[in-house]
C-alpha cells in the first residue's frame, strides 16, 4: 500500500481503463480475488488509521464497492473490532461477487443493521465506486449527510460516494447542497488505480489523504489517462555561464492603472533566473525604471527585439494588450499568453487565427483559469469545472498550444502528450497576482531553452509548492512569492 504524496509521479487511470485492467486480471485469478484483496486492505488502513476505535461503521451500497466494504467489515469483525454494517443491498440481487462478500461477512457474525450506529470512531464509506455517475439519493443521501457531520474519521473505498472518478466534479448539478452530494473523506484508499478526479476540481478537498493499493495487478503496462506531476529534476547553472546563456524574458503588459501586474511577472521572472528581464508596460506615463527592482530594463515596446526574446504577454495588459498582440504572435518565437492576452484572443477571430498558424518551431503557453478557458472554448466555466481535463485537453488541440489550466490540481495539457496534473499548492495561492507570478515563472522556464509543456508542467509544480512550504501565520503575496523563487 502506498501514500501518495507529492514527491513522486503517479499514472492515473479513468474508470474504463481501470475497468479493462480490473477484467484482464479477473480472468486470471479465481472468483472473488480482488474484492477479497479489496477488503483486507481497507481494513489493513482502516486498523492503521483507527487502531484503538471501539465502534466502526461501514456503510455499503448495493454494488462491488459495497461488496468490498463487506469484506472489510468480516476482517475488522475477525479482528476483535465492534462493526457495524448498513447495507443497501438485496441477497439474490446484487453482483455475484458482492453476493458472496455478504455471505461470508453473515457467516462471521458481522452486524447488519438498518441505520447507523449512534457514534462510530471510523466510518468507512462503501456506498458507491467508481462506476457511478449518479447524486446520493433517499437512504445513501443521508447517510453521506451523516458522514459529513460525525465527528469520525472518514475512509472512502476507492472515491468518495458522490465524486466522479474521472473528473473530480461532484455527481449532481445541485453543487450547493454538498454536505449531502459527496462524502468529504479524511482518507481515500484508490483500489488498483489511481483515479484522476482525485486530484483536480473537488476532488483534492473531498478525498483527503490519498492511498493506493494495487490488489497484487501490474498496471505498468495500460495506458494512462493522465499523469500525477512528481518533482521536477533541479537544474544546476554551468559555471561557464553568462546572462545570454540564462535567456531573456520580455514583459508586455501593464496598461494604465494595471502596471503591478506586469511588475509581479518581472519580478518573478528575475527571481527565477532569466538572464535578463525587460519590461514594456502599455502606459505612456509609465515609470522609468523600478527603484525597488532596478535590475529590471524598462523598454518601450517599439524597441523590443521580439525575434530574440521569450515574451510574456498580457499580466495587467486590459485592451490595450490588443493593439499588439498581432504583432507578438507573428514575431516571438516563445510566448507565454496570460490574463487580458488570453480575453483579447477569445474575442478576436483573427488573433484566434495567428495563434493557431504560429510555426510549430514557435512554442506557446496559454494559462487560463475556468472563466477564460470557458471563454477560449465558447461555454461556460461550469462546463470547463465539471471535467477539467477534457477542457483542457480540447483548449490545446484546438489552438496547437500548450495550455496550463489553474484551479485545484491544475493541469498541463498539449497535443500528442499525456496531461499532467499537479499535486502541489493549497488555498493560499487564491490571492491577486500569484498567477502573474506563474506567467513569468513559465517565461524563464523557456528562455532557459525548455520545451514549452516542460516548463509549464515544472513551473506549475515549483510555484504551487512554494505554498506548501510557506511559514505558517505569515501572508503569501504575490510580490513575496515572487521573490522567493529560485
Amino acid at each position: 500500500m502506498l501514500r501518495i504524496t507529492a514527491t513522486t509521479a503517479y499514472p492515473l487511470h479513468g474508470t474504463r481503463a481501470t475497468r479493462l485492467l480490473e477484467q484482464q486480471a479477473a480472468a486470471t485469478l479465481p472468483p472473488c480475488t480482488l474484492m477479497r484483496r479489496a477488503g483486507l486492505a481497507t481494513a489493513n488502513l482502516a486498523q492503521a488509521l483507527a487502531p484503538h476505535a471501539r465502534s466502526i461503521w461501514v456503510a455499503c451500497g448495493p454494488g462491488n464497492n459495497g461488496g468490498d466494504g463487506l469484506e472489510a467489515a468480516l476482517h475488522l469483525q475477525q479482528r476483535g473490532y465492534q462493526t457495524v454494517v448498513t447495507w443497501l443491498g438485496e441477497p439474490g440481487q446484487v453482483p455475484a461477487d458482492a453476493q458472496a462478500a455478504w455471505e461470508r461477512a453473515s457467516q462471521a457474525g458481522v452486524q447488519f443493521a438498518t441505520e447507523p450506529p449512534v457514534q462510530a470512531d471510523l466510518c468507512i464509506d462503501a456506498l458507491l465506486g467508481i462506476g457511478s455517475t449518479r447524486a446520493p439519493q433517499g437512504r445513501m443521501a443521508q447517510w453521506v449527510q451523516r458522514m459529513n457531520h460525525s465527528n469520525a474519521t472518514v475512509l472512502a473505498v476507492d472515491v468518495p460516494t458522490g465524486l466522479h472518478a474521472n473528473t473530480g466534479a461532484f455527481s449532481t448539478t445541485q453543487a450547493a447542497n454538498t454536505t449531502s452530494d459527496c462524502v468529504r473523506a479524511h482518507h481515500t484508499l484508490s483500489l488498483l488505480t489511481l483515479k484522476p478526479g482525485l486530484f483536480t476540481a473537488q476532488g483534492r478537498d473531498w478525498s483527503g489523504q490519498v492511498w493506493l493499493d494495487k490488489l497484487g495487478v501490474d498496471a505498468s503496462g495500460s495506458h494512462a489517462d493522465a499523469v500525477l506531476a512528481g518533482p521536477p529534476l533541479n537544474g544546476v547553472h554551468r559555471h561557464a555561464s553568462h546572462k545570454g546563456t540564462r535567456g531573456d524574458v520580455a514583459i508586455v503588459g501593464g496598461a494604465p492603472g494595471m502596471t503591478g501586474a506586469a511588475l509581479l511577472a518581472a519580478s518573478a521572472a528575475l527571481h527565477a533566473g532569466a538572464g535578463r528581464v525587460l519590461v514594456s508596460l502599455l502606459d505612456d506615463n509609465a515609470i522609468g525604471v523600478d527603484l525597488l527592482q532596478p535590475e529590471l530594463m524598462m523598454r518601450p515596446y517599439r524597441q523590443l527585439p521580439i525575434e530574440t526574446l521569450t515574451v510574456v504577454c498580457g499580466c495587467g495588459g486590459g485592451e490595450s494588450v490588443a493593439t499588439v498582440l498581432s504583432e507578438v504572435l507573428a514575431r516571438a518565437p516563445r510566448l507565454v499568453l496570460d490574463a487580458d492576452a488570453l480575453n483579447a484572443i477569445a474575442a478576436d477571430p483573427a488573433l484566434r487565427t495567428l495563434l493557431i498558424q504560429r510555426n510549430t518551431a514557435q512554442h506557446t503557453v496559454l494559462t487560463p483559469h475556468p472563466l477564460e478557458a470557458a471563454r477560449l472554448l465558447g461555454c461556460d466555466t461550469t462546463h470547463v469545472q465539471s471535467n477539467r481535463l477534457s477542457a483542457a485537453q480540447e483548449l490545446a488541440d484546438r489552438l496547437q498550444c500548450t495550455v496550463v489550466l489553474k484551479g485545484s490540481g491544475t493541469i498541463t495539457a498539449a497535443s500528442g502528450q499525456i496531461p499532467a496534473i499537479n499535486p502541489t499548492g493549497n488555498g493560499l495561492l487564491a490571492t491577486g497576482g500569484t498567477g502573474d507570478v506563474l506567467a513569468g515563472l513559465l517565461g524563464t522556464r523557456m528562455a532557459s531553452g525548455m520545451p514549452s509543456f516542460e516548463a509549464a508542467w515544472t513551473g506549475v509544480y515549483q510555484h504551487a509548492a512554494l505554498a506548501d512550504q510557506w511559514p505558517r501565520n505569515t501572508a503569501l503575496t504575490a510580490s513575496a512569492l515572487a521573490k522567493s523563487l529560485q
